[in-house]
């Protein structure tokens, strides 16, 4: 029997609002939902043309008075219907975020959202408040938080096995629209590369956001101030594509962060080094089972997934036993159960594991819409540093 001290693992109710006909990160959601059956998926639009949206309903076998036309109609009606959805799934293109959002939390729903929260700082933070004064749930899918050894490496650096963070350097540098693909008819690049549906800096909402996170998660340490240079290095583009910035961190710690989209030849090209001084972690996504330790004195170490050595953050994240790589998806769907047993420990009143607590909320939202802020003042100001805090 469970403890009456922890949330019972029934299924939440799900919807989403995104993710139809051709989205990638679409079906990683819903993957990431299934995995470890913390939520069946009820209701849901799927795309702006309501005919489209009604079609791929329908192959995920959601009932005909569930397949909305709108999220609007959504968010009303499911608020109407006793056994209405719990949690809401938005992974819409950025500018449409906020509204969408809003909507949700004021009908009582609990939200996972994409990253950036929003385009605009000012919407973030009355999206925070909301959910704050509603008592919601409210994840953003910084989904790399999700790897086991991210959470190593987090747990390792509370523990002072690195001593006082000096350095760190982030980059997730890929080489994915190394063309002019918005050009060519290609979905994705035309809305990121679209300012005002991508908002003020694509390079910066879609990938510096998730290296900003990264490296406050692991580090544990907030970005204070900012340099930053954004360039368009595509002829033809209407927005930036690559982006070097500068980092001062809040024990005085420094930094430098690569962004880019057109890092020709790079695949997804996420890399960490974080060095303090006793030593240093390097966590590369594509090799995300491993974990490099260089202590100041003594060998190189590599640090294996599901090792019992690990952390218990760490083995909590794994599902295999050591030898049998884990991913992406697991990744993501940890980030899910996460929100999952957050949700449930709150509407159930009693408290989940601790460990579970550590997914991305609405305030690594907020934070990372301000450093999109920032980087583009910096910018537009020839790389002036920029205070990245958020204003008392």
């Amino acid at each position: 029997m469970q403890p009456l001290d922890q949330p019972l693992h029934r299924p939440l109710r799900l919807g989403m609002v995104g993710g139809g006909p051709g989205s990638n990160i679409g079906e990683t959601h819903r993957q990431a939902a299934r995995l470890d059956g913390r939520y069946d998926l009820v209701a849901g639009v799927f795309a702006s043309d309501a005919e489209r949206s009604r079609a791929f309903a329908a192959t995920l076998g959601i009932a005909p008075e569930r397949r909305y036309a709108t999220w609007h109609a959504m968010a009303a009606q499911e608020a109407q219907r006793d056994d209405g959805i719990e949690v809401v799934a938005i992974m819409t293109p950025n500018s449409s975020h906020y509204a969408i959002a809003k909507a949700f939390l004021e009908q009582g729903v609990d939200v996972i959202c994409d990253k950036p929260l929003t385009t605009d700082l000012a919407q973030a933070r009355e999206l925070q408040q909301l959910a704050h004064a509603k008592g919601l749930i409210f994840g953003v899918t910084y989904n790399y938080s999700g790897y086991p050894m991210v959470r190593q490496a987090r747990a390792m650096v509370q523990a002072g096995a690195l001593g006082e963070i000096r350095l760190v350097q982030v980059e997730q540098a890929s080489g994915w629209a190394s063309t002019l693909l918005e050009a060519e008819g290609h979905k994705q690049a035309a809305w990121r590369t679209t300012p005002a549906i991508a908002g003020p800096s694509t390079v910066i909402g879609d990938l510096g956001t998730h290296a900003h996170h990264l490296a406050r998660y692991i580090t544990g340490l907030e970005v204070s101030e900012l340099s930053a240079e954004l360039s368009t290095l595509v002829p033809g583009r209407q927005t930036d594509d690559n982006g070097h910035v500068k980092l001062r961190f809040s024990n005085g710690a420094r930094g430098l962060m690569w962004v880019s989209m057109v890092a020709t030849g790079n695949l997804h090209g996420q890399r960490i080094r974080v060095y303090g001084e006793k030593g240093s972690l390097e966590w590369v996504q594509e090799q995300p089972n491993e974990l490099i330790l260089r202590p100041v004195s003594g060998p190189q170490q590599i640090l294996a997934r599901g090792a019992g050595y690990l952390d218990p953050a760490a083995r909590r994240a794994s599902r295999l036993w050591p030898g049998h790589p884990e991913g992406f998806i697991d990744a993501f769907a940890n980030i899910y159960t996460d929100i999952a047993d957050a949700i449930l420990a709150r509407r159930d009143g009693v408290k989940a594991d601790p460990l579970a607590y550590t997914f991305p909320t609405v305030e690594d939202g907020v934070l990372g819409v301000k450093f999109v802020e920032a980087a583009v003042e910096s910018n537009a100001h020839d790389g002036r540093w920029v205070d990245a805090r958020l204003p008392q």
